[in-house]
């Protein structure tokens, strides 16, 4: 549920008062702990921490008008939910947050970077000013890089795969079709071939 507040005041100020209090707590920690380089604002309509263009000038790949988000905070319709995209871009890390959390006997509803609880006893404080403590923005940025190149890696590697399996069909005279296909479909074809 995105809001259409401008700024994070007004974003507060929409919010019922049992979640402002619960929202407004987990924030102060957020602001508390996390680097100076990162900037506070409004976010895919929710309370956003980023990297500023002026840091990172690409911004974020999926819209690069956008800059690099780090982390979010926001009231859904049935919860509320925390994004740390620290947990997410790092597997180390999620694993470190995830026992970090268990030990602290409260249950964790987690994604894969979406943190959700109903009240903010649900949350240990001390574990996510921890987590935002520990990704100064430079390290953020090495991190996401990193997960950017892999992720560019990967689609290349499908791409040349896909590229080859095209130019064998053509060589053998298969179609596309036939090529990309599963076995069985190819034999499908083939006999439908056959009987024209």
């Amino acid at each position: 549920m995105q809001s259409k507040a401008a700024t994070v005041q007004q974003y507060l100020a929409e919010l019922p008062t049992d979640r402002r209090a619960a929202i407004s707590a987990i924030r102060d920690v957020i602001r508390r702990n996390i680097d100076k380089t990162y900037e506070e604002g409004m976010q895919y309509g929710m309370i956003g921490w980023y990297v500023p263009h002026r840091v990172y000038p690409a911004g974020y790949h999926c819209n690069p008008k956008q800059p690099l988000p780090f982390a979010g905070l926001a009231s859904q319709k049935n919860y509320m939910s925390l994004y740390l995209g620290c947990v997410y871009g790092d597997s180390a890390e999620a694993e470190w947050f995830r026992g970090a959390w268990e030990k602290t006997g409260r249950k964790l509803d987690m994604g894969k970077a979406c943190i959700r609880f109903r009240k903010l006893e649900d949350v240990p404080l001390d574990v996510v000013g921890e987590a935002i403590r520990r990704f100064p923005a430079k390290k953020w940025i090495e991190i996401y890089e990193t997960a950017i190149r892999a992720m560019n890696q990967s689609a290349a590697k499908k791409a040349a795969r896909q590229t080859a399996k095209k130019s064998a069909g053509r060589a053998s005279g298969k179609s596309a079709a036939e090529t990309s296909g599963t076995p069985k479909r190819a034999a499908v074809k083939a006999r439908a071939r056959k009987s024209k």
